[in-house]
């Protein structure tokens, strides 16, 4: 992994208690639940499940979604526990559609630090 202010989210039991606890906001390609970790850094969790796609699809899907994370988690705040569940939607989506998707939850969730999701448009 190469975050640097982040760790994954692993437990079963961490990503029940984010799903019962955490606030969830969703798009047309992923839902995101939101839950404060009082730690000094966020925990992201990725679900895909089988019905996005085979494991070939649901692993790019969550490669996407972890790399969209990655070059952006300096703009998440931190202290949070992140859970992303990719739709169906989601299987046939490029890089830049994953990013929106997901830069668009951070900002109905007030998570991200500027507000600003079209940061870096190249």
């Amino acid at each position: 992994m190469g975050y640097k202010f982040s760790e994954s989210l692993k437990r079963n039991m961490d990503f029940q208690f984010v799903y019962k606890k955490g606030k969830s906001y969703a798009n047309k390609y992923l839902v995101m639940y939101i839950l404060k970790n009082n730690m000094d850094k966020n925990r992201l969790g990725i679900s895909v499940s089988k019905k996005v796609g085979n494991s070939i699809v649901r692993h790019r899907v969550t490669r996407l979604i972890r790399e969209s994370y990655r070059l952006h988690e300096n703009i998440f705040n931190s202290g949070l526990d992140i859970v992303v569940i990719a739709r169906n939607a989601a299987s046939s989506l490029s890089y830049w559609e994953i990013e929106s998707a997901l830069l668009h939850l951070a900002k109905l969730h007030h998570i991200s630090k500027n507000g600003c999701d079209e940061e870096i448009r190249k």
